[in-house]
C-alpha cells in the first residue's frame, strides 16, 4: 500500500514537473510569438502602396531628414514653375499664381500684388506674352533653420516677334509645416526676394 502511494506520488511530481515545463514552454512561444508580430508590424509600417494607373506599386518609408534636400528643391523648384510660368490667360494666371501661394508665406503675395499693380500681368495679357521658367541651380543650407536656399533660374518670354530670355535669381527660407494637398512637400517658403532678374539674350 506505501509502495502504492509512493508510486501516485512521484507520479504526482512528475505531472507536476511537466506542467511547470509546458508553462514554461507556452511563455517562450507566446513570448516568441509577440517580438514576431512587433517586428513584422515594423516591417509593414515601413512599407508604402502608391496607385498608379490602377497598379499597386511598393515604397519604402524613410526618415524625413533623409529626403529633406531632395523634397526642399523640389518645393523650390514647384514654387518658381507655378509663380512665373504664365500665358496670355487670366484664369492661368490666376490658376498658377494660387498655386504658388500655397507653397510661400506674404513675401511672395507681396510680389504678386506689386507686379499686379504695375500691369504686369494685364501687360502679358495684351501682348499675348508667355513667360516660361527653367529652374537651373538651387543652393541648400540645411546646416540651419529655417533652411536657407537661392535658386538660380533662366526666365524665357515668348512674344509673337521674339523670345527674350532672363537670369532669374532668387532667395529665402524654407520652414516644416503640415503636409496637404496643396502643400505636398509640407515646406513653406519665408522671406522670398528676387536678387536678379535681366534680360540675357533677345532671339527675334
Amino acid at each position: 500500500m506505501f509502495t502504492h502511494l509512493k508510486n501516485i506520488e512521484t507520479a504526482f511530481k512528475h505531472i507536476k514537473l511537466f506542467s511547470y515545463f509546458l508553462i514554461a514552454a507556452c511563455t517562450i512561444i507566446s513570448c516568441f510569438a509577440l517580438y514576431k508580430s512587433y517586428q513584422a508590424a515594423n516591417i509593414a509600417g515601413s512599407h508604402i502602396y502608391i496607385l498608379a494607373n490602377g497598379k499597386a506599386l511598393e515604397a519604402f518609408a524613410a526618415d524625413r531628414k533623409d529626403n529633406i534636400p531632395v523634397e526642399a528643391r523640389d518645393h523650390i523648384r514647384m514654387f518658381h514653375h507655378y509663380f512665373f510660368t504664365l500665358d496670355p490667360d487670366e484664369k492661368v494666371i490666376d490658376a498658377n499664381i494660387g498655386k504658388a501661394l500655397y507653397l510661400a508665406d506674404e513675401s511672395a503675395k507681396n510680389q504678386y500684388n506689386d507686379l499686379k499693380e504695375k500691369s504686369y500681368y494685364n501687360n502679358l495679357i495684351s501682348g499675348n506674352i508667355s513667360q516660361q521658367v527653367t529652374v537651373d541651380s538651387i543652393q541648400l543650407d540645411i546646416n540651419q533653420y529655417p533652411y536657407y536656399f537661392k535658386c538660380y533660374a533662366t526666365q524665357k518670354l515668348i512674344r509673337s516677334t521674339s523670345t527674350a530670355n532672363r537670369s532669374l535669381i532668387t532667395q529665402g527660407y524654407l520652414r516644416n509645416v503640415a503636409r496637404s494637398d496643396n502643400n505636398p512637400h509640407g515646406f513653406l517658403i519665408l522671406h522670398w526676394e528676387t536678387l536678379a532678374n535681366r534680360d540675357t539674350t533677345i532671339q527675334h
